[in-house]
This record gives structure tokens, C-alpha cells and sequence, in this order.
């Protein structure tokens, strides 16, 4: 399907932006209720093996060549560092935190992607949306320290999920221009599950849990499976809705992802914010839409030039 054709069924992309707000914390979800009995690296390697598993057919039905040119591998190779690096993050985030906590202090994630744009890529970023940055750093710290009371520097996990998410995407930017998305996150589940391998090697020898390389409680690998295949389907709606709409249209959308997650974790582990997280959620959430139609309006006004 032709660029051209991609903005005739927003509704389809708006849908599929939906999807992936809605499974994304279904699989944080699961991989909280694994934490406390599977190790976080064969999470980790069942996520982007099932990643591998379902993509690399993918690519092949829609004729798609997972062949990627001889200067693209080490920035590819670097973004499936970091991908990895961002998801175990997040994964020890999920045993320590709530989960709508976990989510909304990655969401500032955004913000660091604007500053780093303006001082490392030299994009033009106002200070109106300067101003938002501000405002949302101010409502994370707000949904942090009420768990940093409680768990420490351990609270501090999500921060460092957004850091790394944030050059993941710069590394992304740089090559997608020259990659199709589906082929990439396909040949990213092949090298990263060929990376853990000698990992769980080197974390037996070193004797460190989180690389433990015993096999998991039969009872929980339904969990396992899920957790693949639900992360890998949600990044799959998500590449596929920017297909379809615009992504000034959906990026707005995905700030639903934290009301979900609000749900989520009361529905399954009886958890919700306390009043400070929410009133520091709440400043997130506005900052970051507010820093989107910014983003909008400046877009806008440069089209007729």
C-alpha cells in the first residue's frame, strides 16, 4: 500500500493505536505476575524470541527481505541493545512498582526525546514546549516519590527505561528511512535472542539469578508465552496503525495507555495510585498533550513553506 493511500482509513489506525494501548499494559500485566517466579532474563529472551517467531513469517509473506545493508548493522545491533536494555528495565521496574506508577513515569520518555532532539539533532523546539518538558519532569518526580519513599532507588527503574527508550528512538530515526519497520523488529528478535544465549551462559558462571538458565515452573509457561506474544502483537498494531493515520493523529492517543494501566493494575493486583502519583500523573499526561498540539500547531504553520 502506497503513502499515499495510508491517510484514507484514519479510523483503521486509530483503532489500531487503541490495540496497542490496551495490550501493552496487558502485557506489563503478565510480565509483573511472572516476575516473582521466572527470572527476568528468560522473559526478556522468550519476548523477543516470540518477537522472531511471529515477525520473521511476517516479513516473508508480505515479501519483505530481512537483509539488512552492510552500514546499517552496528547502528541496527546498538538498537536491539538498547531495546533489550529498555524492556529488562521496565521489567524490574514492574516487580518493585505499581504498574499505572511504572507507565506514567516512562512517560517521560517524550521529553526527554525533545531536549535530546534540540541539543544532540539540532531540532527546533520552542520554549513553549521547553515549558511542557518542565511540567512533566515536575509530575514525574510527583509519581516517584511516593514509591521511593517506600522501594528506594529501585523506583527509579521506569526513569531509566524513558533514558534508554529515548535513544532507542533517536537510533530508530536515524535508520528508518533506509528499513521497513516489520523486517527490522524481526531481524532485532533474531539478534537479540542469539545475545542472551551466551548471557545465561556467563550469568551461570557468575551465579546471577536474573540470568539463570534453569527451566521455569511448567504452570507458568502460559504466562511466558503470553508475554511474547502480547508485546510482540502490540508493537505490531502500533507500526501498522502509523500506516494508516498520520502520527500527529495518534500520538495524542497514546497517553490512554495510562488509564489503561491504571485499570489494569486494579483489576489484577489491586493497586492504585495514591493522590500525589495521581496528581504528578495528571501533570504528565497534560504537559505531554499540550507539548503534541505545540507539536501540531508548529507543523502547521510550516506546511504552506
Amino acid at each position: 500500500m502506497t503513502q499515499s493511500t495510508s491517510h484514507d482509513r484514519p479510523l483503521l489506525g486509530i483503532s489500531l493505536m487503541l490495540g496497542f494501548c490496551i495490550l501493552i499494559p496487558l502485557g506489563d500485566a503478565i510480565a509483573k505476575l511472572l516476575a516473582s517466579h521466572v527470572p527476568v532474563g528468560q522473559i526478556v529472551l522468550v519476548r523477543f524470541a516470540a518477537q522472531a517467531l511471529i515477525l520473521v513469517p511476517v516479513s516473508w509473506m508480505l515479501g519483505q527481505s530481512l537483509r539488512i545493508p552492510r552500514h546499517l548493522l552496528p547502528p541496527v545491533l546498538l538498537r536491539t541493545i538498547l531495546q533489550m536494555a529498555g524492556i529488562t528495565a521496565m521489567f524490574n521496574a514492574l516487580r518493585y512498582l505499581p504498574l499505572a506508577d511504572a507507565v506514567a513515569i516512562a512517560f517521560v520518555m517524550p521529553f526527554i526525546m525533545l531536549i535530546l532532539g534540540k541539543y544532540f539533532l539540532g531540532e527546533s523546539v520552542g520554549w513553549h514546549r521547553l515549558g511542557a518538558c518542565i511540567i512533566g519532569f515536575l509530575g514525574t518526580l510527583l509519581v516517584i516519590q511516593p514509591s521511593f519513599a517506600v522501594v528506594g532507588l529501585n523506583a527509579l527503574w521506569p526513569l531509566a527505561v524513558a533514558f534508554i527508550f529515548a535513544f532507542f528512538m533517536l537510533v530508530t530515526r536515524k535508520i528508518a528511512k533506509h528499513t521497513q519497520p516489520i523486517p527490522l523488529q524481526a531481524v532485532s528478535g533474531l539478534i537479540a535472542s542469539g545475545l542472551m544465549l551466551p548471557l545465561f551462559w556467563l550469568g551461570d558462571m557468575a551465579g546471577i539469578k536474573d540470568l539463570s538458565a534453569a527451566l521455569p515452573p511448567q504452570n507458568v509457561w502460559g504466562l511466558l508465552a503470553a508475554a511474547g506474544v502480547v508485546g510482540t502483537l502490540a508493537h505490531l498494531m502500533m507500526t501498522w496503525s502509523l500506516r494508516y493515520a498520520p502520527a500527529s493523529t495518534l500520538a495524542s492517543m497514546q497517553y490512554l495507555e495510562i488509564p489503561i494501566a491504571t485499570l489494569v493494575g486494579w483489576m489484577v493486583f489491586n493497586e492504585l495510585p495514591n493522590t500525589l502519583a495521581s496528581l504528578g500523573i495528571c501533570l504528565t499526561v497534560a504537559a505531554g498533550l499540550y507539548a503534541i498540539l505545540r507539536e501540531r500547531r508548529a507543523a502547521a504553520q510550516a506546511a504552506p513553506a
